[in-house]
């Protein structure tokens, strides 16, 4: 008897949740067609497929072999009760503290962008009081002793009309590394803001909203053509020698022909230390948005990448251990010679335990751990006393001028945030990007943030969910 053979094959069980009433749901995980596959069931609104990976050896790779302890904060913020993901705060369940924290100072915005997960615009006009706002800084700080990396984060967060005092009040902190998340609409109109943003020093550096070099890419994206607005805050922020991270949120057939231009514009700019990519997440407001139209996952960003620029190859392009399912990474070395993709030159084995799902510390455990450390996103600090030799010495073929320092780093993140569609309970417990809430009592992922905790959501969606696992 010839027995019929499945089409797929089947991977691993997973945990999920429908993306129309947000109940945990059981998945599978399969490979068909050398594509990753999550399908899941609802018996309420029945079977659900979603393209979650379009390169099975990559992903395999980043699930199996790069992956290291977790790291957890030094408290914990809430009990589990529910389970996953109805008791964020952090509750003991989480793997991971917080490499990124977003605190959000206001939801008021002079945009109302059509991809905006936190549903900000000029009609919310609420601005967090700076005393509440020091009680969310101050709440990161106890959960982290010294934050990897703070932004300030909104809406738009210039608009604030104390935002001198939130940034000296970031800045008095712990915090290795603080970040300011703008559109650059003000940056543009007012370079005497980008003056006051050097004289931070060293330790701040702008999160620049830079989506595309097209006009229509921005109108779809953003609502307005900000071509202008965008290059006059990065000629503001230049001149000024601030650091800057360009951040491009992707949306599939609107941009992402565009990210090996972005890199190499990017590399034109001294003050430019790198380019993050995130893939459009469907939450907040996203108006007709398709998962299976509109999603790009994070391996069809990175053969994009690779495909459109020839400053990095497929294997400079490497999972971070820390969260491997939703973070990959690619460090280069900057100089007047040219641009060095580092990451490359890594042997993968080095970050590995042979036959295991941790990093390795055979040999020289401090090495291992600064490599480590150099592939975890709260590396891209810097301050006057971080030499980039700190990174370099993690890589065996490579010697470390002293002369050079974190100006002579340029790094390309790609970052992909979960969403309902999407959604695995696995990747979620690893989530590293966290965000302060409100009440400065809770640190959250920030993908269960905009699910189940942003605004009223909490109330409208999540008690009801609470009140169903409960039972």
């Amino acid at each position: 008897m010839t027995r019929a053979v499945r089409d797929h094959v089947f991977y691993d069980t997973a945990v999920s949740i429908c993306a129309t009433c947000f109940r945990r749901v059981e998945a599978k995980i399969v490979f068909q067609d050398e594509r990753v596959l999550l399908r899941k069931r609802c018996p309420e609104h029945g079977p659900e497929e979603v393209l979650i990976a379009d390169d099975v050896e990559y992903w395999r790779r980043a699930r199996e072999r790069f992956l290291k302890p977790s790291e957890r904060p030094l408290a914990f913020h809430t009990p589990t009760r529910f389970g996953c993901p109805y008791d964020c705060g952090l509750c003991p369940d989480h793997e991971q503290h917080s490499c990124l924290t977003l605190v959000e100072v206001t939801d008021h915005c002079n945009l109302e962008c059509p991809v905006c997960y936190a549903s900000s615009g000029p009609e919310r006009r609420g601005y967090r009081s700076l005393a509440s706002i020091e009680r969310m800084l101050d709440a990161v700080v106890a959960s982290e002793g010294e934050p990897d990396v703070v932004q300030i984060s909104g809406g738009e967060p210039t608009l604030h009309p104390e935002l001198r005092s939130i940034l000296a009040a970031a800045m008095a902190r712990p915090i290795r590394h603080v970040m300011l998340n703008t559109n650059g609409v003000r940056l543009a109109a007012e370079p005497e803001l980008a003056a006051e943003l050097a004289a931070l020093g060293p330790g701040f550096e702008a999160y620049l909203q830079f989506d595309s070099l097209e006009a229509g890419a921005l109108v779809d994206l953003r609502g307005v053509d900000l071509t202008d607005v965008r290059t006059r805050a990065l000629a503001n922020l230049n001149e000024q020698r601030v650091s800057t991270t360009l951040v491009c949120t992707l949306k599939k057939g609107v941009n992402d022909h565009e990210l090996g231009r972005i890199v190499d514009f990017a590399l034109e700019w001294p003050c430019v230390r790198g380019v993050t990519f995130q893939p459009i997440q469907d939450a907040g407001r996203n108006a007709g948005f398709s998962a299976a139209r509109d999603r790009l996952t994070l391996t069809e960003v990175r053969r994009r990448l690779v495909e459109q620029t020839d400053v990095f190859r497929a294997e400079d392009v490497l999972p971070v251990p820390c969260n491997p399912d939703c973070i990959a990474m690619a460090y280069a070395l900057k100089t007047a010679a040219g641009v060095t993709p580092l990451t490359g030159m890594i042997d993968p084995e080095l970050l590995l335990e042979a036959g295991g799902n941790t990093i390795t510390f055979e040999g020289d455990r401090e090495l291992h751990g600064k490599l480590v450390r150099a592939l975890s996103s709260g590396h891209s600090t810097g301050d006057g006393a971080r030499r980039l030799s700190e990174l370099l010495c993690c890589l065996p073929t490579i010697e470390a001028p002293t002369e050079l320092g974190y100006e002579n780093v340029f790094r390309v993140i790609l970052m992909r945030f979960l969403d309902a569609h999407d959604f695995d309970l696995r990747a979620i417990k690893k989530s590293c990007v966290h965000v302060v809430h409100p009440d400065a009592t809770r640190i959250l992922p920030l993908e269960t943030y905009n699910l189940f905790y942003r605004d009223d959501l909490e109330r409208t969606r999540l008690a009801p969910l609470r009140e169903w696992a409960a039972t």
